[in-house]
């Protein structure tokens, strides 16, 4: 299998804190506007550079996406960003009303998703996030997966016209894909080619999705690698590519079973390609207090539950 090292764990939040400089940085028009969340959402750069294009907007989520949507109206490019549990839930109204409806171009970006935002616990958590988001005609749902990719992610959803929902992570996680790459919004990336089991992944279980692969080849098993980074618009042709040569799919996610990537993916294949699907998710429950370690074993989404979900999908072939 192709080999992927880990060049040291940095937050993904911090990618985009990275990213949302850079975009400033070649766009005048980008705008920064959080709920009383500047470090939580690693902004501290942004501000620094271009003080007079950030707005503190207190803890008002409500109001600052309806200010935000009046800024893009006007040609301005915000991001609007706090926790992804209250920038979703506590303001999906405005999201659907003011950002989505009228196809205003707002950039939702959401930090400490999943269950890896670890000890505070099912009030802080979300696992229902990307149903919600990808509910709305004509929003894109990027999930990346490393600090690298959601800086990338981060300078194309900049560029993209339209509402976006950019969903990262509190914890320090591997980095291990190309510095310099080029976002592609759309695009599945495919880690590794194998022939047995196709293995979709995304956010970080892609890393997970790796480490179970070394455990499968050790075993004969070739498993191939996907990262699905965009959940919306979704990469129908590269998964479905996938699945003709392997016959047999994983999907993994730090998310419920309920209108996640796994659902997404069976509607594609029932369509084009029926397979046989494991699924890798939270199931139909809430977050808890514990380390983002012990909370991706207590859930079933670490490295070996994703190898044991490959082992039965290729047996079953």
């Amino acid at each position: 299998m192709k080999k992927y090292t880990d060049s040291g764990k940095k937050d993904t939040r911090s990618g985009f804190g990275a990213g949302l400089a850079e975009a400033g940085r070649r766009n005048p028009d980008v705008i920064a506007m959080t709920a009383d969340l500047l470090g939580s959402l690693k902004m501290e750069e942004f501000v620094a550079e271009f003080p007079e294009r950030f707005i503190q907007c207190g803890i008002g989520e409500a109001n600052m996406v309806g200010t935000a949507a009046g800024l893009a109206i006007t040609g301005k490019v915000p991001f609007v960003g706090s926790f992804a549990e209250f920038v979703t839930g506590r303001v999906y109204d405005q999201i659907r009303q003011e950002v989505a409806y009228g196809r205003t171009n707002v950039k939702i970006a959401s930090s400490h998703a999943g269950i890896t935002l670890g000890e505070d616990g099912a009030t802080h958590q979300t696992m229902e996030d990307i149903a919600l988001m990808r509910a709305l005609p004509g929003m894109v749902v990027i999930n990346p997966c490393d600090y690298n990719q959601t800086k990338a992610a981060t300078i194309a959803a900049a560029e993209y016209k339209g509402p976006v929902y950019l969903r990262f992570g509190r914890p320090g996680w591997p980095n291990f894909t190309d510095p310099d790459q080029k976002f592609e919004i759309g695009k599945a990336v495919v880690m590794n080619e194998g022939k047995d089991v196709s293995i979709f992944a995304t956010g970080h279980l892609v890393w997970e999705a790796l480490k179970a692969c070394e455990m499968l080849e050790a075993e004969g098993i070739e498993a191939e690698i996907i990262d699905i980074a965009t959940i919306k618009p979704l990469d129908r042709e590269t998964i479905v590519a996938s699945v003709k040569k392997t016959g047999a799919v994983v999907v993994a996610e730090e998310h419920n079973m309920a209108g996640g990537l796994g659902e997404l993916i069976a509607g594609v294949l029932a369509e084009e390609c029926p397979a046989r699907i494991a699924f890798v998710n939270g199931g139909d429950r809430f977050g808890q207090s514990g380390t983002p370690a012990e909370l991706l074993r207590e859930y079933g989404l670490d490295a070996e539950h994703i190898a044991e979900a490959a082992r039965k999908a290729a047996a079953s072939r």
